[in-house]
């Protein structure tokens, strides 16, 4: 299983490197190698991998999934790779077929509600959806008047969607359905709700931004090799030298959270308050990590990584725009202080103490 696990990233990582290379894309300022990317990750089934092959996707495991992502943020890719990961998996537990082609989720945060009108169509507005202009189909989480949850299907052409920018430079768009007529609709599973949502797309971001500060670290420390002052190379000098430690320390601490919370996920036997605890934790420390590793990172830099001609900005701002989306940390940080709280005291050590 390991095996497999590892060929499935292994071919995500080639083809990113093949067409997804940060100089290239850096360069390509119209965007010209999105298109070959898109055409080669869904010939390998990628885009569809948490969907069954019934479903009309390629049947990988959670696990296989998650390394994907990793990788992804790695390259720290604008494409809406995770996204339309993360709407086969929402469509999935409905038991909805998933159409080829880009796709995005809404809501992506705890504030937006969608309502599923008495005459099965949809009303609301969900803000900061990724991808969301580019997104052909959006998988949708809503709830009628009693609160009852469905999962829907919907065409993006129905939509309105205003356009906007995140940190990184990628849509984050506001989509508003006025009684949008969804392609196909479902009831959610036992147990399922906005919480199971954002829970997932938690551990989806904490992969990416954990992926983001291992390339971080990487062109940072390679940098500092390059880079002679005084007559000497900068990973010479002592203050570098110890940031570049507390780089390679948050980067690490990110890595370790998010792919505790991926595991804890994949396995399938955790319980609700695990999965709780362990997505939320790694989306507040990868999010706390994004941010003094990009400040450390630029510190190492110096002014050329500013500009726009230099990758770093690449994984910087995107690590630092993911922080937002299926909520912050200080969101993440209020739930599971009222989830601990909740549960009492004396049930709060067998539960760390678990993980």
């Amino acid at each position: 299983m390991e095996e497999a696990e590892n060929i499935v990233a292994q071919t995500a990582e080639r083809i990113f490197a093949d067409l997804a290379d940060a100089q290239t894309v850096n360069r390509d300022t119209k965007g010209g190698w999105k298109a070959p990317l898109w055409r080669a990750l869904s010939e390998a089934g990628l885009p569809l991998s948490w969907v069954a092959e019934e479903h009309g996707g390629s049947g990988a495991t959670l696990t296989e999934g998650f390394g994907v992502l990793s990788a992804a943020g790695r390259f720290a890719l604008p494409v809406p790779l995770a996204e339309t990961m993360l709407a086969g998996w929402l469509l999935s537990q409905a038991r909805l077929a998933s159409p080829q082609g880009e796709m995005t989720v809404a809501p992506a945060g705890p504030k937006d509600r969608i309502t599923l009108n008495a005459d099965g169509t949809l009303s609301g507005r969900a803000r900061g959806i990724p991808f969301g202009r580019e997104a052909k189909h959006i998988a949708v989480f809503a709830q009628d008047g009693k609160g009852k949850p469905s999962i829907a299907l919907v065409a993006a052409g129905y939509c309105r969607i205003e356009s906007s920018l995140n940190l990184g430079g990628d849509s984050s768009d506001t989509v508003t359905f006025d009684r949008v007529a969804p392609i196909a609709i479902n009831p959610a599973p036992d147990g399922f709700d906005l919480t199971s949502l954002l829970l997932m797309g938690a551990v989806v971001r904490s992969l990416q931004i954990a992926g983001s500060l291992e390339t971080m670290l990487e062109i940072s420390v390679r940098y500092s090799n390059e880079r002679v002052a005084f007559e000497k190379k900068i990973s010479k000098f002592q203050a570098v030298q110890h940031n570049l430690a507390k780089l390679a320390g948050e980067s690490a601490a990110a890595l370790a959270a998010a792919t505790s919370a991926a595991d804890t996920f994949a396995s399938g036997t955790a319980s609700q308050d695990a999965r709780f605890l362990e997505a939320a934790s790694a989306k507040i420390r990868c999010s706390e990590a994004a941010e003094k590793a990009a400040a450390i990172a630029h510190q190492v830099h110096g002014a050329i990584g500013f500009t726009i001609e230099h990758i770093l900005h690449r994984y910087t701002l995107r690590a630092l725009a993911w922080r937002d989306d299926f909520g912050s940390e200080s969101y993440w940080a209020v739930e599971l202080g009222k989830r601990v709280a909740a549960n009492g005291a004396d049930e709060l050590w067998p539960l760390v103490a678990s993980r």
